[in-house]
Protein backbone atom coordinates (compact mmCIF):
# COMPACT_ATOMS: atom_id res chain seq x y z
CA UNK A 1 0.00 0.00 0.00
CA UNK A 2 1.11 3.38 -1.15
CA UNK A 3 0.45 6.41 1.96
CA UNK A 4 2.15 9.12 1.27
CA UNK A 5 4.82 8.39 -0.96
CA UNK A 6 5.79 5.13 1.46
CA UNK A 7 5.14 1.96 -0.30
CA UNK A 8 5.59 -0.35 2.89
CA UNK A 9 3.65 1.96 5.28
CA UNK A 10 0.56 0.72 5.61
CA UNK A 11 -0.67 3.65 7.46
CA UNK A 12 -4.68 3.57 6.27
CA UNK A 13 -4.99 -0.20 7.84
CA UNK A 14 -3.21 0.88 11.13
CA UNK A 15 -4.36 4.57 11.72
CA UNK A 16 -7.35 6.29 12.09
CA UNK A 17 -5.91 9.59 10.75
CA UNK A 18 -9.03 11.60 10.71
CA UNK A 19 -7.99 13.60 13.84
CA UNK A 20 -6.31 15.78 15.69
CA UNK A 21 -2.36 16.07 15.44
CA UNK A 22 0.34 16.38 17.89
CA UNK A 23 1.50 20.75 17.31
CA UNK A 24 4.08 20.95 14.55
CA UNK A 25 4.07 17.35 13.35
CA UNK A 26 3.26 16.52 9.73
CA UNK A 27 1.42 12.84 8.59
CA UNK A 28 4.10 12.17 6.22
CA UNK A 29 6.92 10.29 8.39
CA UNK A 30 9.42 10.87 5.21
CA UNK A 31 12.75 12.30 6.94
CA UNK A 32 11.40 12.53 10.17
CA UNK A 33 13.29 11.14 13.28
CA UNK A 34 10.17 10.12 15.40
CA UNK A 35 6.36 8.75 14.78
CA UNK A 36 3.69 9.42 17.27
CA UNK A 37 0.71 7.57 17.52
CA UNK A 38 -2.07 7.48 20.14
CA UNK A 39 -3.61 4.13 21.67
CA UNK A 40 -6.99 4.86 23.06
CA UNK A 41 -7.39 1.91 25.01
CA UNK A 42 -9.04 1.18 28.44
CA UNK A 43 -10.19 -1.74 28.69
CA UNK A 44 -8.39 -3.23 31.75
CA UNK A 45 -9.27 -0.56 33.97
CA UNK A 46 -10.28 -0.94 37.64
CA UNK A 47 -10.65 1.93 39.16
CA UNK A 48 -11.62 5.35 37.33
CA UNK A 49 -12.22 4.78 33.56
CA UNK A 50 -11.00 7.45 30.65
CA UNK A 51 -7.50 7.06 29.72
CA UNK A 52 -8.99 6.21 26.39
CA UNK A 53 -9.42 9.57 25.47
CA UNK A 54 -5.72 10.86 26.45
CA UNK A 55 -4.38 10.88 22.73
CA UNK A 56 -7.17 13.36 21.70
CA UNK A 57 -7.21 15.61 25.06
CA UNK A 58 -2.64 15.86 24.49
CA UNK A 59 -3.43 16.44 20.66
CA UNK A 60 -6.03 19.18 21.38
CA UNK A 61 -3.87 20.99 24.09
CA UNK A 62 -0.73 20.85 22.18
CA UNK A 63 -0.43 24.31 20.48
CA UNK A 64 -1.08 26.29 23.60
CA UNK A 65 2.90 25.09 24.42
CA UNK A 66 5.92 26.95 23.10
CA UNK A 67 7.76 24.84 20.50
CA UNK A 68 11.21 25.76 22.36
CA UNK A 69 12.36 24.45 25.59
CA UNK A 70 14.60 26.95 27.40
CA UNK A 71 16.01 23.70 29.81
CA UNK A 72 16.92 21.98 26.75
CA UNK A 73 18.00 24.69 24.44
CA UNK A 74 15.98 23.06 21.33
CA UNK A 75 12.57 24.21 19.32
CA UNK A 76 10.35 21.46 17.84
CA UNK A 77 10.06 24.21 14.96
CA UNK A 78 13.85 22.56 13.46
CA UNK A 79 13.17 18.88 14.19
CA UNK A 80 11.01 16.57 11.62
CA UNK A 81 8.95 14.08 13.16
CA UNK A 82 5.50 13.15 11.92
CA UNK A 83 1.95 12.47 13.81
CA UNK A 84 1.00 9.20 12.24
CA UNK A 85 -2.67 8.91 13.83
CA UNK A 86 -4.86 6.92 16.63
CA UNK A 87 -4.21 3.20 16.12
CA UNK A 88 -7.40 0.85 14.93
CA UNK A 89 -8.08 -1.24 17.55
CA UNK A 90 -11.17 -3.76 19.02
CA UNK A 91 -12.37 -2.69 22.14
CA UNK A 92 -12.34 -5.60 24.49
CA UNK A 93 -9.66 -8.05 25.61
CA UNK A 94 -5.90 -6.24 25.72
CA UNK A 95 -3.70 -9.17 24.12
CA UNK A 96 -5.05 -8.25 21.00
CA UNK A 97 -4.61 -4.59 21.36
CA UNK A 98 -0.87 -5.42 22.67
CA UNK A 99 -0.21 -7.33 19.35
CA UNK A 100 -1.89 -4.41 17.22
CA UNK A 101 0.92 -2.00 19.58
CA UNK A 102 3.77 -4.37 18.47
CA UNK A 103 2.85 -4.66 14.94
CA UNK A 104 2.02 -0.70 14.47
CA UNK A 105 6.03 -0.31 16.84
CA UNK A 106 7.67 -2.62 14.71
CA UNK A 107 6.04 -0.73 11.13
CA UNK A 108 7.54 2.72 12.60
CA UNK A 109 10.87 1.16 13.52
CA UNK A 110 11.19 -0.36 9.79
CA UNK A 111 10.58 3.08 8.81
CA UNK A 112 13.24 4.39 10.70
CA UNK A 113 11.91 6.54 13.21
CA UNK A 114 11.65 6.27 16.88
CA UNK A 115 7.97 5.36 18.21
CA UNK A 116 6.55 7.84 20.35
CA UNK A 117 3.04 6.36 22.00
CA UNK A 118 0.97 8.27 23.77
CA UNK A 119 -2.15 6.20 25.71
CA UNK A 120 -4.41 5.10 26.89
CA UNK A 121 -3.76 2.51 29.92
CA UNK A 122 -0.24 1.49 30.71
CA UNK A 123 -0.99 -2.18 29.50
CA UNK A 124 -0.33 -1.12 26.29
CA UNK A 125 3.37 -0.62 27.16
CA UNK A 126 4.66 -4.59 26.55
CA UNK A 127 3.65 -4.08 22.76
CA UNK A 128 5.71 -1.72 22.33
CA UNK A 129 8.65 -2.96 24.60
CA UNK A 130 8.38 -6.23 22.33
CA UNK A 131 9.38 -4.24 19.53
CA UNK A 132 11.80 -1.99 20.46
CA UNK A 133 13.80 -4.90 21.95
CA UNK A 134 13.78 -6.70 18.93
CA UNK A 135 15.89 -4.30 17.62
CA UNK A 136 17.87 -3.49 20.55
CA UNK A 137 18.20 -6.76 22.20
CA UNK A 138 20.53 -4.96 24.92
CA UNK A 139 17.29 -2.21 25.62
CA UNK A 140 17.10 -0.31 29.13
CA UNK A 141 13.35 0.14 30.55
CA UNK A 142 12.74 3.26 32.33
CA UNK A 143 9.48 3.14 33.95
CA UNK A 144 8.42 6.58 35.94
CA UNK A 145 5.26 5.07 38.05
CA UNK A 146 3.54 5.49 41.07
CA UNK A 147 2.92 1.70 41.51
CA UNK A 148 5.15 -0.93 40.83
CA UNK A 149 2.96 -3.09 38.16
CA UNK A 150 4.73 -6.38 38.58
CA UNK A 151 1.83 -8.04 39.66
CA UNK A 152 1.34 -11.83 37.64
CA UNK A 153 -2.82 -10.88 36.76
CA UNK A 154 -5.08 -8.96 38.21
CA UNK A 155 -9.01 -9.22 37.72
CA UNK A 156 -8.18 -12.17 36.10
CA UNK A 157 -6.03 -10.53 33.27
CA UNK A 158 -2.49 -10.87 32.92
CA UNK A 159 -1.94 -8.01 30.57
CA UNK A 160 -3.74 -5.70 33.18
CA UNK A 161 -2.62 -2.53 33.67
CA UNK A 162 -1.51 -3.40 37.05
CA UNK A 163 0.69 -6.06 35.56
CA UNK A 164 2.40 -3.54 32.79
CA UNK A 165 6.06 -4.19 34.31
CA UNK A 166 5.51 -7.70 34.41
CA UNK A 167 4.72 -8.19 30.94
CA UNK A 168 7.74 -5.89 30.09
CA UNK A 169 9.76 -7.88 31.53
CA UNK A 170 8.94 -11.04 29.56
CA UNK A 171 9.88 -9.53 26.47
CA UNK A 172 12.97 -7.60 27.57
CA UNK A 173 15.91 -9.77 26.82
CA UNK A 174 18.61 -7.72 28.60
CA UNK A 175 16.12 -7.63 32.07
CA UNK A 176 17.14 -4.40 32.86
CA UNK A 177 14.45 -2.51 34.09
CA UNK A 178 14.63 1.09 36.45
CA UNK A 179 11.66 1.64 38.42
CA UNK A 180 11.94 4.82 39.07
CA UNK A 181 10.94 5.93 43.06
CA UNK A 182 7.91 3.54 43.09
CA UNK A 183 5.46 4.40 46.19
CA UNK A 184 2.32 2.05 45.89
CA UNK A 185 2.21 -1.71 45.62
CA UNK A 186 1.72 -4.87 47.40
CA UNK A 187 4.52 -6.13 49.76
CA UNK A 188 5.22 -8.81 47.42
CA UNK A 189 6.02 -6.83 44.61
CA UNK A 190 8.30 -4.13 47.23
CA UNK A 191 9.88 -7.31 48.33
CA UNK A 192 10.89 -8.01 44.76
CA UNK A 193 11.94 -4.25 43.78
CA UNK A 194 14.53 -4.18 46.94
CA UNK A 195 15.40 -7.79 46.53
CA UNK A 196 16.46 -7.18 42.54
CA UNK A 197 18.04 -3.41 43.09
CA UNK A 198 15.10 -2.41 40.63
CA UNK A 199 13.70 0.26 42.67
CA UNK A 200 15.58 3.67 42.04
CA UNK A 201 15.04 6.81 44.85
CA UNK A 202 14.71 10.05 43.24
CA UNK A 203 18.43 11.48 44.29
CA UNK A 204 20.14 8.32 42.68
CA UNK A 205 18.17 8.67 39.61
CA UNK A 206 20.88 10.73 37.57
CA UNK A 207 23.53 8.70 38.79
CA UNK A 208 22.03 5.48 38.03
CA UNK A 209 21.20 6.27 35.06
CA UNK A 210 24.53 8.05 33.75
CA UNK A 211 26.10 4.45 34.46
CA UNK A 212 24.28 3.36 31.46
CA UNK A 213 25.04 6.49 28.88
CA UNK A 214 25.50 4.58 25.62
CA UNK A 215 22.87 2.24 26.10
CA UNK A 216 19.14 2.65 24.24
CA UNK A 217 16.83 3.28 26.63
CA UNK A 218 12.86 2.86 26.28
CA UNK A 219 11.20 5.46 28.55
CA UNK A 220 7.86 4.53 30.11
CA UNK A 221 6.06 7.71 31.91
CA UNK A 222 2.51 6.66 33.67
CA UNK A 223 1.52 9.98 34.84
CA UNK A 224 0.13 8.75 37.78
CA UNK A 225 4.43 9.16 39.07
CA UNK A 226 3.41 12.83 39.14
CA UNK A 227 1.70 14.56 42.54
CA UNK A 228 -2.16 14.15 42.00
CA UNK A 229 -2.01 18.13 42.58
CA UNK A 230 -0.40 18.57 39.84
CA UNK A 231 -1.71 15.57 37.64
CA UNK A 232 -5.44 14.94 38.76
CA UNK A 233 -6.33 13.66 35.70
CA UNK A 234 -5.28 10.06 36.18
CA UNK A 235 -7.52 6.97 37.21
CA UNK A 236 -5.46 5.51 40.01
CA UNK A 237 -3.86 8.78 41.09
CA UNK A 238 -1.64 8.47 44.39
CA UNK A 239 -0.67 10.99 47.14
CA UNK A 240 3.38 11.49 47.43
CA UNK A 241 4.11 12.07 44.17
CA UNK A 242 6.09 14.80 41.88
CA UNK A 243 6.44 17.64 40.07
CA UNK A 244 7.54 19.12 36.84
CA UNK A 245 10.85 20.22 38.65
CA UNK A 246 11.82 16.33 39.27
CA UNK A 247 10.73 15.25 35.45
CA UNK A 248 13.07 18.27 34.39
CA UNK A 249 15.91 16.14 36.30
CA UNK A 250 15.41 13.49 34.05
CA UNK A 251 15.86 15.20 31.29
CA UNK A 252 18.38 16.58 31.68
CA UNK A 253 19.90 13.29 32.50
CA UNK A 254 18.25 12.10 29.08
CA UNK A 255 19.69 13.62 26.79
CA UNK A 256 22.80 12.44 26.89
CA UNK A 257 21.58 9.05 26.42
CA UNK A 258 19.94 6.92 23.05
CA UNK A 259 16.36 7.32 24.15
CA UNK A 260 15.13 5.11 21.31
CA UNK A 261 11.32 4.89 22.31
CA UNK A 262 9.36 6.04 24.82
CA UNK A 263 5.15 6.41 25.77
CA UNK A 264 3.40 8.87 27.80
CA UNK A 265 -0.14 6.92 28.99
CA UNK A 266 -3.01 6.82 31.90
CA UNK A 267 -4.09 10.64 31.07
CA UNK A 268 -7.67 10.47 31.76
CA UNK A 269 -8.82 14.04 30.91
CA UNK A 270 -12.14 13.91 31.68
CA UNK A 271 -11.08 13.97 35.43
CA UNK A 272 -9.57 17.21 35.31
CA UNK A 273 -12.23 19.39 34.44
CA UNK A 274 -9.04 22.05 34.59
CA UNK A 275 -7.24 20.59 31.61
CA UNK A 276 -3.82 21.25 33.56
CA UNK A 277 -3.01 17.56 33.59
CA UNK A 278 -3.87 17.36 29.48
CA UNK A 279 -1.08 19.98 29.46
CA UNK A 280 1.23 18.81 31.56
CA UNK A 281 0.91 15.10 29.53
CA UNK A 282 1.21 17.69 26.48
CA UNK A 283 4.54 19.39 27.73
CA UNK A 284 6.08 15.54 28.61
CA UNK A 285 5.51 14.68 25.41
CA UNK A 286 7.26 18.17 24.01
CA UNK A 287 10.42 17.28 26.56
CA UNK A 288 10.51 13.28 24.75
CA UNK A 289 10.19 14.58 21.40
CA UNK A 290 12.84 17.07 21.46
CA UNK A 291 14.52 14.39 22.82
CA UNK A 292 14.08 11.50 20.48
CA UNK A 293 13.84 13.92 17.43
CA UNK A 294 17.78 15.12 16.73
Amino acid sequence: MKTNGLDTFAAEELFDQDGGIFMGARRDPSGCQVGVFGVPYDGTTSFRPGTRFGPAAIREVSPGLETYCPQLDRDLDTLDYADLGTLNIAFGAPEPVVEAVKRATSEILALGLKPLMLGGEHSISSGAVAAVAKDHPDLVLVQLDAHADLRQSWLGASHSHACAMRRCLDVLPSGDLLQIAIRSGTAEEFSELHRSGRLIPLHQMSQKLSDLRGRPIYLTVDLDWFDPAVMPGTGTPEPGGFTWADFAVLINELQYHHLVGADVVELAPQLDPSGISSVLAAKVTRSLLLLMAQ
